[in-house]
């Protein structure tokens, strides 16, 4: 009886398939900002049923800090050894399952405990994605590739704005945990099938190959430089400009996600109902700004500009940018807040483009992971103590009612002004670019 084979039909490529990758990666991180929302938004409301002070709320906000910040560097490390795929999965599958465990938590301790352990899984996320786009971008679309799983943040915090006081106010808080929890194992099952490296892609079109191989093949090869370790890496310039890129602006950011509602109704005077388009619209305007700065270096690039160039003129216009948050103490007008803080939150953003991107500029892809990591780390400690110092200065000076969070605006207006100055000092090419240890930018 003769036997017939059956060829196994070839898959046809993804056209632009790096880009779907992208998308994976702003998916993941908008997934992790709706979990990491939920806290916040339902602070208010959980503050009044537990009698939490601010002070209180901090220590939660810490919580989630101390786990997440020091998660990143370790985190980092690990997805350089054991790949992006795995790692991201990992972290996606942890933070999933306390995310909808958190619906548990009986009071004080327990949400410590939770968020302890959410900021733990949800580390994982900024060093994967950014190891991810060195893998899969040529320099000149990585500042846009950065952009785009960047601006996850923000449009998954408006859709947390939406989505989880939704369902608080038809359900409860407890279902506010749990069915945005469920996002990640959708995720999940997409990212498994879809992501492998370039090299070994089945749906990769040979052309899109040709084009990532070719810039990996004009950098030295791993044998023609050093495997570097924290240490080394440590004694470089640029790894303290990038973890100084986000420890001087991060902190700001999250005193935005985490305190602007707060901000509003303590401060301001703002009712609830008024504040939920309001919180909306900053997350809107940082995520136009993470787009903006991607677009705008790219194509200063093409212009003829150097990496570093393009890369520091973002950095001094996200700098100058976010000292417009200073002029909210002049007023109460709700409007004027939120544009100021939108406006705000737009420079912020193209300065955070940079920054996430700064890795994968300056360094070969077995430090990439590290170094997002160690940045992260220093922006985790910063945002921890800023967290403390908001909650301590909120509540002293809460009898001074509408000018309570005065100093508080101040400082975070001006530190990421500091942090362009040293960014702009610290990332340049030096003997270590020579020595091949770092790219030149």
């Amino acid at each position: 009886m003769a036997t017939s084979t059956f060829a196994t039909p070839e898959l046809r490529p993804i056209r632009n398939l790096r880009w779907w990758i992208g998308g994976l990666l702003f998916a993941s991180t908008a997934i992790n900002y709706i979990d990491r929302q939920t806290l916040s938004l339902l602070a208010p409301y959980l503050k009044q049923d537990y009698h939490w002070t601010n002070t209180d709320y901090a220590k939660l906000v810490i919580a989630f800090r101390l786990a997440y910040s020091f998660g990143q560097t370790i985190c980092g490390r690990v997805i350089d050894r054991i790949g992006t795929k795995r790692g991201l999965t990992i972290s996606v599958l942890w933070y999933s399952i306390v995310s909808i465990c958190t619906s548990l938590a009986r009071g004080f301790y327990s949400f410590a405990g939770f968020r302890f352990l959410l900021g733990a899984g949800e580390s994982a996320n900024w060093p994967g994605a950014t190891k991810a786009v060195s893998e899969w971008f040529p320099k000149r679309e990585r500042g846009l590739a950065a952009a785009l799983f960047d601006s996850g943040s923000s449009i998954g915090g408006a859709i947390a704005s939406v989505l989880v006081l939704a369902i608080y106010f038809r359900w409860g808080w407890r279902p506010a945990f749990v069915l945005p929890g469920l996002l990640g194992f959708l995720w999940l099952v997409v990212w498994r099938r879809m992501f492998y490296l370039p090299k070994d892609h089945p749906r990769i079109s040979a052309e899109e190959r040709d084009l990532i191989a070719k810039e990996v093949a004009e950098l030295p090869t791993q044998a023609q430089r050093p495997r570097l370790r924290w240490r080394d890496l440590l004694k470089l310039p640029q790894t303290w400009g990038t973890i100084i890129s986000k420890t001087l602006t991060d902190p700001v950011w999250f005193f935005i996600a985490d305190w602007f509602p707060t901000y509003l109704h303590d401060a301001k005077g703002v009712s609830r109902k008024s504040e939920m388009i309001a919180v909306v619209i900053p997350f809107v305007a940082a995520d136009l700004g993470n787009f903006f700065g991607g677009i705008a270096s790219g194509y200063l690039i093409k212009r003829g500009w150097s990496l570093g160039a393009a890369r520091k003129a973002l950095v001094v216009f996200g700098g100058i940018g976010v000292t417009l948050l200073i002029p909210t103490i002049f007023t109460g007008n709700l409007a004027v807040i939120t544009l100021l803080f939108a406006l705000a939150t737009f420079c912020y953003a193209a300065f955070s483009t940079i920054a996430n991107v700064l890795p994968s500029d300056l360094f070969y892809g077995e430090s990439v992971a590290s170094v997002s990591g160690l940045s992260g780390t220093g922006a985790g400690i910063g945002t921890m103590i800023a967290t403390a110092l908001i909650g301590y200065f909120s509540d002293a000076h809460r009898s001074q009612a509408t000018h309570s969070f005065d100093k508080i605006i101040i400082v975070a207006g001006l530190v990421p002004f500091v942090g362009m100055l040293l960014v702009l000092a610290l990332v340049r090419n030096t003997r270590a670019t020579e020595k091949n240890l770092v790219r030149p930018i």
